[in-house]
C-alpha cells in the first residue's frame, strides 16, 4: 500500500481542534488499515512551535517553507489567527505552491480564508464557519461561499465548516481512500458517527443565532419557529407585526440576510427534519404538521435544503442518532 503524505498547515493562534480533528483520525487509520496508509506532518512557518488560540503550545514536524511535493493532501487549518495568516505573503505563497503539488487540497473552518487568499478557491464553491461566510464572500468575490453545509467538495478542493466538521471531512477522505470498512473502524475507535453528510446544515434555524436585534423581526421569528404549520405567508406575518410586507422584507434582509418567505421555508424544513428523526409519523403527516401542502412539496424543500429526499434523511439520521 502506498503511503499517503498529508501536510497540515498550522500558524500562530490556529485552532487546536481544527488540527486534532484531522490528524487523529488519520493516525487511527494507520492502526485500522496497516501497513500505515498516512504519513501526517504538522508544519508551521519556520517550523516553530505555535501557541493555539486556546493557549496551548504545539510543536511542528517541519517548516512550511521547506516542504516539497509531491503530496497526497494539503490541509490548511483555521483559528483566530487566520487573518494574520492570510495577510502573511510567505504563508500564502507557500500554500499556493504546495497546492499545485498535491492530489487533494482542503481547509478547515476559517482556513478557507487562507486558501482563498492564494487564489486556489477562485471559481469554486466553498464553505467556512458560518460566522465568517459573509465576510469572506465580500472579501473574495471570486469564491462562491455557502454558509450552510458542513463540508463542500469541488473537484480536488474540499472545504470544511466550523471546527469539528473537520472530523466529518477527514472520515470522508478515509472512506474515499480506503473504503467504508476502514472509515467505520476509525469512527468506532473515536466513538463517533461514521460521518454526517456534507450537505447537512451547520446550524439549525432553531439554535443558530440569538434573537434578532429588531423587536419586530424577533417577534415574527418567534412566531414562525413556534408554529411552523400555521399561516406564515408574508402578508399574514406583516399583519401580525403591524407593518407593511415591504417593510417586513427589508427588516428580514437587514437582520437575517433572507426574505421572510425563505426564512419560513427553511424553518419548516428544519422542523420537518426534527419530526422525521424523532417520530414515526408518516411523511404526509409530517408535511401537514410543518406547513407543507403535501409530501411532494416537503420532498422538494428537503432536496433544496439538504440535497437528499426526506426518506433518505430519516433513514440515515435516525440511525446515527439511535
Amino acid at each position: 500500500m502506498d503511503v499517503r503524505r498529508v501536510v497540515v498547515v498550522g500558524y500562530e493562534a490556529a485552532e487546536l481542534l481544527d488540527i486534532a480533528c484531522v490528524t487523529t483520525p488519520l493516525i487511527v487509520a494507520n492502526v485500522a488499515a496497516p501497513p500505515p496508509p498516512y504519513q501526517v506532518e504538522l508544519v508551521t512557518p519556520g517550523g516553530r512551535p505555535v501557541t493555539c488560540g486556546t493557549g496551548l503550545t504545539i510543536h511542528a514536524q517541519g517548516a512550511l517553507e521547506r516542504v516539497t511535493g509531491p503530496l497526497d493532501t494539503l490541509l490548511v487549518t483555521g483559528g483566530v489567527g487566520h487573518e494574520g495568516a492570510a495577510a502573511d505573503r510567505g504563508i500564502v505563497a507557500h500554500v499556493r505552491r504546495l497546492a499545485r503539488e498535491c492530489r487533494r487540497v482542503a481547509s478547515v473552518c476559517t482556513g478557507a480564508g487562507v486558501l482563498a487568499a492564494t487564489g486556489v478557491l477562485d471559481g469554486r464553491r466553498a464553505t467556512t464557519h458560518w460566522q465568517w461566510a459573509r465576510t469572506f464572500a465580500v472579501r473574495y468575490p471570486a469564491v462562491s461561499f455557502d454558509p450552510d453545509p458542513i463540508f463542500v467538495r469541488d473537484g480536488r478542493v474540499a472545504t470544511a465548516a466550523g471546527v469539528t466538521s473537520a472530523l466529518d471531512l477527514t472520515l470522508a477522505f478515509i472512506e474515499e481512500d480506503h473504503g467504508g470498512e476502514v472509515a467505520r473502524a476509525v469512527a468506532r475507535e473515536l466513538v463517533t458517527y461514521l460521518q454526517r453528510p456534507g450537505n447537512q446544515a451547520q446550524m439549525s434555524m432553531f439554535t443558530a443565532a440569538p434573537p434578532p436585534g429588531d423587536g419586530v423581526v424577533r417577534r415574527v421569528v418567534e412566531h414562525i419557529t413556534s408554529d411552523p404549520g400555521g399561516d406564515l405567508a408574508t402578508a399574514a406575518l406583516a399583519r401580525r407585526a403591524g407593518v407593511s410586507e415591504r417593510h417586513l422584507s427589508r427588516l428580514f434582509l437587514r437582520q437575517l440576510g433572507v426574505t421572510p418567505g425563505r426564512f419560513v421555508r427553511r424553518a419548516r424544513t428544519e422542523a420537518a427534519a426534527q419530526l422525521l428523526t424523532t417520530t414515526r409519523l408518516p411523511m404526509a403527516a409530517v408535511a401537514a404538521r410543518c406547513g407543507f401542502g403535501n409530501a411532494e412539496t416537503l420532498r422538494q424543500a428537503f432536496l433544496d435544503h439538504y440535497g437528499v429526499p426526506p426518506s433518505h434523511y430519516r433513514s440515515t439520521q435516525s440511525a446515527r442518532s439511535s
